[in-house]
């Protein structure tokens, strides 16, 4: 006589076999637990109960039983310089490392669309969320701590998470050293040092900007607003201002700090419509990178941020206690420019 089939466990078995109402079984077992702040232990206590009732436990219900989803997010400004590009490449390697499945969205420093993009990856239920590049992040932040999960906000900081971040001032200052040491060896004039590119008001311009000024007034310069062309990100706007200065000055400044690759761009395309002679003595700098640069014509000096090290710092973030201190990390850059190694 065939044996009667057995009959299929309930969420009201579990329940009971778990110790737990049965709204409290259904919520983890639908993937929702985290956000009704129902305990770790009490999810894992219900999903192993199912599993011993026989209960067909969906994927994602076996996921949460560890607490994972297995995925990984990242939004970014774009991927157009290698900067942001690394960064992703970091994050990507990393997440793997650690058995997590990444997920990398280009916003183009849209408010709107860092929202959107925020919420969408809450929603598919992200392990944490590093938050690159986004001028204020503190609004995503909350977001994240709406839905119990981890963020870190990296390149830009914010008080609403903790922060890890290029040491802008501190290389800003060395870039502008090694400029100065440079200028006074041909004979140069410190006075005539021009700022270009990049935001104020941003953290990351206003920070080189103060390494900037901290090492001219180390030789008694005071730079004022002649000396700063803060024209924004876009190439066109870099290039424009640096003629606007040389249609000023008759000639390019003596010392060219450059803020990012982007304003680099838009500096070499205006260098190009110049006599080769007159970029003989020109000596220039960037906070960025690009091994291009080492094809140039004239003396350039470059720091590449350390992308891999700033990786492994929002990574290390995410641990519970700096989470709640929200500290702000700084990981010094890494002079990569060309004859940088004759200082």
């Amino acid at each position: 006589m065939a044996r009667a089939a057995r009959r299929k466990a309930t969420i009201y078995d579990i329940a009971t076999a778990a110790e737990a109402s049965a709204s409290t079984v259904s919520l983890v077992l639908n993937g929702t637990w985290a956000r009704y702040r129902i305990k770790e232990d009490t999810a894992h206590r219900i999903t192993e109960a199912a599993k011993t009732l026989g209960y067909n436990v969906n994927l994602t219900a076996r996921g949460l039983r560890l607490s994972r989803s297995g995925l990984a997010g990242m939004i970014l400004p774009h991927y157009r310089n290698r900067f942001f590009a690394d960064l992703a490449e970091a994050f990507e390697s990393e997440a793997r490392q650690r058995g997590l499945c990444p997920i990398v969205v280009s916003t183009q420093r849209e408010e709107a669309v860092e929202a959107t993009v925020t919420r969408t990856l809450l929603a598919q239920r992200v392990e944490f969320l590093f938050i690159t590049g986004v001028p204020n992040p503190e609004p995503l932040d909350r977001l994240c701590a709406s839905a119990t999960v981890p963020c870190v906000n990296i390149d830009l900081p914010g008080p609403g998470a903790p922060s890890v971040v290029s040491d802008n001032r501190a290389g800003a200052r060395h870039l502008t050293n090694i400029m100065m040491e440079k200028v006074l060896r041909r004979g140069g004039s410190l006075e005539a040092f021009l700022y270009l590119g990049g935001v104020a008001g941003e953290y990351a311009t206003d920070t080189r900007v103060a390494g900037f000024v901290d090492a001219l007034r180390t030789k008694d310069i005071e730079p004022g607003p002649q000396s700063l062309a803060l024209s924004g990100y876009p190439p066109g706007n870099a290039r424009d201002a640096l003629a606007s200065y040389y249609d000023r000055h008759g000639r390019l400044p003596s010392g060219l700090f450059i803020n990012s690759i982007a304003a680099f761009e838009g500096a070499i395309e205006f260098a190009s419509r110049l006599p080769a002679a007159e970029l003989e003595e020109f000596v220039a700098c960037c906070f960025d990178w690009d091994p291009f640069a080492a094809c140039l014509p004239f003396d350039v000096t470059m720091l590449r941020q350390d992308v891999e090290t700033m990786m492994e710092r929002a990574f290390d973030a995410l641990k519970p206690e700096p989470q709640e201190d929200r500290p702000l990390v700084l990981v010094p850059a890494v002079l990569a420019g060309r004859k940088a190694a004759e200082l």
